[in-house]
C-alpha cells in the first residue's frame, strides 16, 4: 500500500501542530504504524490522498449512521450554507432539532445545544451541582465523557490509549470530588451511595460504555443507578454522545428501558458536523442561565450548518425499518468476525450492542475496564495493520468502538469478513 503522500503531509504536520494530529488517536502510535491523510468520503468507504480505498469502520467516530456524503444529508447542508453559516442569534432550525430529540426521547423535557460531547458532558455535571448544591460526581473506570479537567479521572478512549492516567495540567484540586468506580459493580456503588449519597451531586455512566472497547451494562446496572439516584436526590446523567440515535432512535435509555435525569448527546445529531447537547428534565433545565442562575454559553451552539444536518439525519433514522435492518448488517459483521476467530485458532471476544461493537483478543468475558486491558493490545496492533492493509478501516485503538452504517451493503461487509479471517490467520501464524 503506497503511502508517500500521506508521509509527506504527516512530516510537514508534525513542524505546526502537535503529534502532526488534532486528536492524539489518530496519530496510530499504539498499533504502530502512522496516519493515513483522508482526502474524500463515499458512503462506507474513505479514500485517502495515495488513492488507497478502504472500508469505513470509524464513521468520523460514530456520528455518520447514513455514511459518508449521504445526499439527503448534503442537501440539507447546501441549503443551509447558502442562508449563511453562523449568525450567533437564534434560529427555527434550533427548534426544530430540538423538538426532534425532544420526541424521541422521553426523558427530556427541555434541550440546549453545545458543540461538543466534552462541551455537554461538562455543561451537565456543573448543571447537576448546581442544581443539588453539591459537589461530589461519581463516573466509573474507562468512560470517557470528554477532557474536561473533573472527568479525566480513569477515562478511557484516548487516555487509555496513550496508556497515562489522567493528565499533567490538571490540578489535584480540580479532581479531588470525583470519584471513579468499576463499571458494571453493584456492590462499589451501593456502598459508596449509602455512605456518600447526600453529598453526590451526580452519576454520569455511558450506559453503554465505548470508550474501553465496547461493553455492555449487566442486566440491572443502570436500574441499580436509577435506584440509588432517586433514593439520594443525586442527578443520573447518561452520556450518549455515542449511544444516542446509534443503539436505537431513542438511545440506550429506550433499549434498557432506564430514564435518566440528564442526557448529554453528540454526534449523530449533528450528522457529522461538530454539535453536542444536553437535555433533561425541566425542573433541572430551568436552572440554566437565561432561566436560571448556572451559566453556560458558547457562541456556535445552534450553528445553523449542525442544525440542518442533524435534522436531515434525524429525519432518515424515523424511517420505518431502519434500525432493524442496520442490526441486521451488524449483526452479520459480528457473526463473521466470531467465525474468523474460530476458524484462525485466534481467542477474541466481540461485544455489539445495535450498530456499535467492539473486539478484544481475550478468551475472558469483557465486563469492564480491568477486562479490557486485559486483551492483547499487541495482537490488536497486529489486527490493526493487517486489516488496513486489505483496505479495512478500523480504531487505532483497542479502547475504541467500532461503527456500521446503513451504507455497509453486503459486498463491504463480505470483504470485511473475508480481509479480517485473513489478518487474524496472519496473527496465528
Amino acid at each position: 500500500m503506497n503511502t508517500e503522500k500521506s508521509q509527506t503531509l504527516l512530516e510537514h504536520a508534525q513542524k505546526i501542530i502537535p503529534g502532526g494530529v488534532n486528536s492524539p488517536v489518530r496519530a496510530c502510535r499504539s498499533v504502530g504504524t502512522k496516519p493515513v491523510f483522508i482526502e474524500r468520503g463515499e458512503g462506507c468507504r474513505l479514500i485517502d490522498v495515495d488513492g488507497n480505498r478502504f472500508i469505513d469502520y470509524i464513521g468520523s467516530w460514530g456520528p455518520l449512521i447514513l455514511g459518508h456524503c449521504h445526499p439527503f444529508v448534503m442537501e440539507a447542508i447546501n441549503k443551509a450554507v447558502k442562508r449563511g453559516t453562523s449568525f450567533g442569534a437564534p434560529t427555527e432550525l434550533e427548534i426544530e432539532l430540538a423538538e426532534m430529540v425532544i420526541d424521541a426521547v422521553p426523558s427530556i423535557e427541555m434541550i440546549r445545544m453545545v458543540n461538543s460531547g466534552t462541551e455537554a458532558a461538562m455543561s451537565a455535571v456543573r448543571l447537576a451541582r448546581g442544581y443539588t448544591n453539591r459537589d461530589i460526581i461519581i463516573k466509573f473506570d474507562g468512560c470517557y465523557h470528554g477532557h474536561a479537567d473533573s472527568l479525566l479521572v480513569e477515562a478511557g478512549s484516548g487516555i487509555a490509549t496513550l496508556g497515562i492516567p489522567g493528565s499533567p495540567g490538571v490540578p489535584s484540586s480540580f479532581v479531588a470530588h470525583t470519584i471513579s468506580l468499576p463499571y458494571n459493580d453493584l456492590d462499589y456503588i451501593s456502598k459508596l451511595m449509602a455512605e456518600k449519597g447526600d453529598k453526590v451531586a451526580c452519576i454520569i455512566v455511558e450506559p453503554v460504555a465505548g470508550n474501553m472497547g465496547l461493553v455492555l451494562p449487566k442486566d440491572g446496572f443502570l436500574k441499580t443507578l436509577r435506584e440509588l439516584s432517586e433514593k439520594s436526590g443525586t442527578v443520573l446523567i447518561f452520556d450518549e454522545v455515542m449511544t444516542g440515535f446509534r443503539v436505537a432512535y431513542g438511545g440506550a435509555q429506550d433499549l434498557f428501558g432506564v430514564r435518566p435525569d440528564l442526557t448529554c448527546f453528540g454526534k449523530i445529531i449533528g450528522g457529522g458536523l461538530p454539535v453536542g447537547a444536553y437535555g433533561g428534565q425541566r425542573k433541572i433545565m430551568e436552572q440554566i442561565a437565561p432561566a436560571g442562575p448556572v451559566y453556560q454559553a458558547g457562541t456556535l451552539s445552534g450553528n445553523p450548518l449542525a442544525m440542518a444536518a442533524g435534522i436531515a439525519t434525524l429525519t432518515k433514522l424515523k424511517e420505518e425499518g431502519f434500525y432493524e435492518k442496520l442490526d441486521k448488517t451488524a449483526d452479520e459483521l459480528a457473526t463473521g468476525l466470531r467465525l474468523a476467530a474460530v476458524e484462525s485458532s485466534v481467542n477474541a471476544v466481540i461485544n455489539r450492542a445495535g450498530s456499535m461493537m467492539g473486539l478484544f483478543f481475550t478468551d475472558q468475558k469483557v465486563c469492564n475496564f480491568a477486562d479490557a486491558k486485559m486483551s492483547d493490545q499487541a495482537i490488536f496492533a497486529q489486527y490493526y495493520r493487517g486489516m488496513l492493509k486489505r483496505g479495512v478501516y478500523i480504531a487505532p485503538s483497542q479502547f475504541e468502538a467500532l461503527f456500521v452504517s446503513s451504507a455497509h451493503d453486503k459486498t463491504a461487509i463480505e470483504q470485511s469478513i473475508i480481509a479480517a479471517k485473513e489478518a487474524m490467520e496472519d496473527i496465528a501464524a
